[in-house]
């Protein structure tokens, strides 16, 4: 059985390195020249001489926290897409509301990669229990399934009986989902009498894969993997056997930038982080997450060169996650607003200082 989706993750780094910034000049080039904001951010820019990571580190940072006020401006997608709205497979809404374009080239979102890492073969049948309503995450996973060859119930979320039911009649022998989903079918599982054995691999994401979850689910024999991405870049980076932080993706360019700015920090140190994606159909260069981690030094002892990254160390902005879903401080606001309340302002200073 191959060890590796594909030889670029065994590149030499030096070699990796070289080839991921002869990709920047193109990249930055065809931004340049398309969407409004691309070309406003990048107008000042010599697309030619990006060819090192001072370079880069020199073009002023998209944050994804403008993205609603953007899109706003200039609907749909912010100024960001480089493909008309017809042109795209499907559009997506995220909290916020944010539109998420999906282009229509196979495994857009780059999923089948960290998919493989997780054990996912041609052939698997996998129940995949992301949302498929209006948010990417369902589409994401099920492209990258398709691409490898695997089967796909699209579970969903919620109807735990019922998609306990389905795993007992169909026996899926992947997931994919957020943990705490998993953990939770296991256990309507077990309450319901139906049999979740079937189920040996999964790759989870969304929220933190907490110890007690994995711990769980190693004693119910499932061999779980998480992934980070977002819903703008699709995935970021990906756990592999060597269990030793998250390996990057081959497609992705990562900085970690002190929070607030877009000046890089040195490896090991928490930043936040900022990713440019080679993506010709939205090509974001430099777009800060929000996200905090930290590259860690030496390589996976899985075998991939890659540089790896910590995994999900916290938020660099004000935006929360609750199960799985980003919320904004600006929703927060709105809601209270309709009530004849207000957030204090001695609230949002707070939450700034333990956010940052």
């Amino acid at each position: 059985m191959a060890a590796h989706f594909d030889e670029r993750e065994k590149r030499e780094p030096q070699r990796r390195e070289r080839e991921q910034l002869a990709r920047l000049p193109a990249l930055v080039a065809h931004a340049r020249a398309g969407p409004r904001t691309c070309r406003e951010t990048l107008a000042d820019v010599d697309p030619a001489a990006v060819t090192t990571r001072e370079a880069l580190a020199s073009i002023p940072v998209t944050r994804k926290s403008d993205l609603m006020a953007l899109q706003k401006g200039a609907p749909p997608f912010g100024g960001l897409a480089a493909v008309p709205v017809g042109a795209l497979a499907r559009v997506f809404v995220s909290p916020g509301p944010l539109y998420d374009p999906e282009g229509r080239r196979p495994d857009f979102w780059r999923t089948a990669r960290g998919l493989f890492a997780a054990g996912f073969r041609e052939g698997d049948l996998v129940l995949n229990s992301y949302s498929y309503h209006l948010t990417p995450a369902g589409s994401m996973f099920e492209t990258g399934l398709h691409r490898l060859g695997c089967a796909v119930i699209p579970g969903g979320v919620g109807q735990t009986e019922l998609q306990a039911r389905v795993i007992a009649d169909l026996k899926p022998v992947g997931y994919v989902g957020t943990p705490s989903f998993l953990k939770t079918l296991v256990e309507k599982c077990d309450e319901t009498g139906c049999d979740a054995s079937s189920i040996r691999r999964a790759l989870v994401s969304g929220e933190a894969f907490l110890p007690p979850v994995r711990a769980f689910l190693a004693s119910r024999g499932v061999d779980a993997y998480q992934a980070y991405g977002t819903a703008d870049l699709g995935i970021i980076a990906y756990e592999t056997s060597g269990r030793e932080g998250l390996v990057l993706d081959e497609d992705v360019f990562v900085e970690i930038v002190r929070p607030g700015t877009g000046a890089p920090v040195p490896d090991g140190e928490v930043g936040e982080v900022v990713v440019t994606a080679f993506n010709d159909d939205y090509p974001l260069v430099r777009f800060a997450t929000g996200d905090l981690s930290a590259i860690l030094p030496g390589a996976s002892p899985c075998g991939r060169t890659n540089r790896r990254i910590r995994g999900w160390l916290g938020r660099a902005d004000q935006v929360t996650k609750v199960r799985g879903i980003f919320v904004h401080p600006e929703q927060v606001a709105e809601v209270l607003a309709r009530h004849g309340l207000r957030v204090p302002a001695s609230w949002w200073r707070t939450r700034r200082a333990t956010t940052c």
